[in-house]
Parts: C-alpha cells; sequence; structure tokens
C-alpha cells in the first residue's frame, strides 16, 4: 500500500532564546516548541496531506505567533487542498489572518509575519508552496533540486544567502495581497523532499544537503542535518522535514 513517511525536527539552535518555526504534518502541528528527536509519522497516500514549515520573521515582535497562527491554519484545511488553486486560496486567506491578527495587537506587533513552504502529497500530483525564503528541495539519485522560489533582493558579489526577504505572510502594518508560488510536479514512490527553514539555508551549502540525503533516509538525515546546522554554530531556529514517498 503506498505511503507517505514524515520525519521532522525543530529545535532553537545555540543562540535564540526561543523557538519561532513552527511545523504542520496533515492534521498535527508543532508549533514554536523544540524537538530534541526526531519525530517520525506514516500516513497512508491517499487524500491531501500537508507537510509545511513556518518561520517567524526574525527581529519583529510576535514571529512565534505569526507562524503558529499559519501553520494551525492550514493544518485545518488540508484536507481540501487538492489543486494549486486551492493552496493559493489558503495561503492568501493566511496572509489576511496574520495582518488583521497583528494589526489588532497594536504599533508592535504591527508588523508581525512569518515564512512558509512545504508540498502538498497526494496521489499524482504534489503542488509545491512557498511565501518567503523557506526552502523546498526535491533528492533524487541526481542531487538535490530546490522546488521553492526564494522571495529575496538579488545578492551582492561574494554572497550566498540574504536575511531579508521580499514577501512573507503578514509583515506589513496595513494588509497587503500577496501572490504565493505555488507549482505542481508529479508524484511517485521513490520520491524524497527536504522543506526547512533559513536555520539550514545560512548555514549549509546545497552540497552539503545533498550529501546527507544521499547518505540517510528519514529520521536520520533529519538529525545529521540538524547536527550539521548546530556544528556550524546554529545561530538561527533550525526546523525541517524530510518527506520519503514509499510504497509497501
Amino acid at each position: 500500500m503506498p505511503y507517505v513517511a514524515v520525519s521532522v525536527l525543530s529545535h532553537s539552535g545555540l543562540l535564540r532564546e526561543g523557538n519561532e518555526d513552527s511545523l504542520v504534518v496533515g492534521p498535527w502541528t508543532l508549533c514554536t516548541t523544540v524537538t530534541e528527536n526526531p519525530q517520525t509519522q506514516v500516513f497512508p497516500l491517499g487524500m491531501p496531506l500537508v507537510v509545511a514549515v513556518t518561520d517567524g520573521l526574525g527581529g519583529h515582535p510576535g514571529g512565534d505567533m505569526a507562524s503558529a497562527m499559519a501553520a494551525r491554519r492550514i493544518a485545518s484545511i488540508g484536507p481540501v487542498l487538492s489543486s494549486q488553486d486551492a493552496v493559493r486560496d489558503a495561503l492568501n486567506a493566511c496572509n489576511r489572518a496574520v495582518s488583521e491578527a497583528a494589526g489588532g495587537l497594536g504599533s508592535e506587533l504591527s508588523t508581525t509575519g512569518t515564512t512558509v513552504a512545504g508540498v502538498v502529497v497526494q496521489p499524482g500530483s504534489l503542488p509545491v508552496l512557498n511565501v518567503g525564503d523557506s526552502r523546498v528541495f526535491a533528492a533524487s539519485r541526481g542531487g538535490l533540486r530546490q522546488m521553492s522560489v526564494d522571495d529575496s533582493p538579488p545578492l551582492d558579489p561574494g554572497e550566498r544567502t540574504t536575511p531579508l526577504i521580499t514577501l512573507c505572510l503578514g509583515g506589513t502594518p496595513v494588509y497587503r495581497p500577496i501572490r504565493p508560488h505555488v507549482t505542481a510536479t508529479p508524484v511517485a514512490s521513490g520520491d524524497r523532499y527536504l522543506i526547512f527553514t533559513d536555520g539550514l539555508t545560512n548555514l549549509l551549502t546545497t552540497d552539503v544537503l545533498d550529501e546527507v540525503m544521499r547518505e540517510y533516509e528519514d529520521g536520520r538525515a533529519a538529525f545529521e542535518l540538524w547536527k550539521a546546522a548546530i556544528a556550524a554554530g546554529g545561530p538561527e531556529n533550525i526546523t525541517l522535514a524530510v518527506v520519503r514517498v514509499g510504497d509497501e
């Protein structure tokens, strides 16, 4: 029977006092908390299964609130996200919800926001979604291939990453419409995906990510990626999901 194995890990890193990242795996959410070890869940391949990460904007008060709100909203409507249009509508609804909630909390929290990135696993087609700089990669024998689109300004010569983003859910004092990135790709047994926040992006090159994904699967891959980020200094929150489509 076809199935989806999802292994996740979320950690505050070494320097941040709290964790402003959240996770969605189907109806399950892990919001702004820390997992000491990878958690793996297995689902039948059938109705749409959302796997996503959200990352509250660093330097903006209330980032934890924004990421948790987006994660819970996506989880609550995940089973109906069977088309690209439905995914776009859901992300636009999240954007409005975060903006309106932040606007009602006073000027200090009016610019709180969050990024989001993930996939919707279902038979035949897999929508990939993102707003901001959290990323989705497809992992194959040919290497890693980025499926998401970074909402970031152009990099200066010599730069590999930037902390700046040009689009997020919320993040402005007044509601601003967005155009989420949503594309679809075929899904088949053996497909693997890596979804993560900038706690990995800013520290680990694609070559390192690819090496770990080639050597390990599922929870061990999640653990080794986290360990590599911690060894590199771990200044950011680190949240990731490894998704594998299998067929027993």
